[in-house]
């Protein structure tokens, strides 16, 4: 039988269940003012993942249009924190 650290048993559960993407949910959350900055974590009212589409919320007009035109470096940005591709599309409500 192999041995494990804590950590990479859980990296392993994950990889395996369906958990993962609820995971990676929260922690698109916790790391999307790191990515995009105060300013625009601030007005972002909603973050999520589903199905590879990242879905963000604000009410702000003109953060939207910026959103808009940032949709690729965004894509690249989340993807590159987390390592590996787990978003294709960007969706601004």
């Amino acid at each position: 039988m192999s041995e494990y650290s804590i950590g990479e048993a859980l990296h392993k559960f994950l990889q395996r269940s369906h958990l993962k993407n609820g995971v990676r949910a929260i922690q698109i959350e916790e790391i999307w003012e790191k990515l995009m900055g105060k300013t625009i974590a601030q007005y972002t009212d909603k973050i999520q993942i589903v199905n590879q589409k990242l879905f963000i919320t604000t009410s702000v007009g003109p953060l939207k249009n910026e959103l808009m035109y940032q949709k690729n470096q965004i894509i690249e940005r989340v993807n590159e924190a987390f390592g590996e591709k787990i978003i294709s599309e960007v969706i601004i409500q």
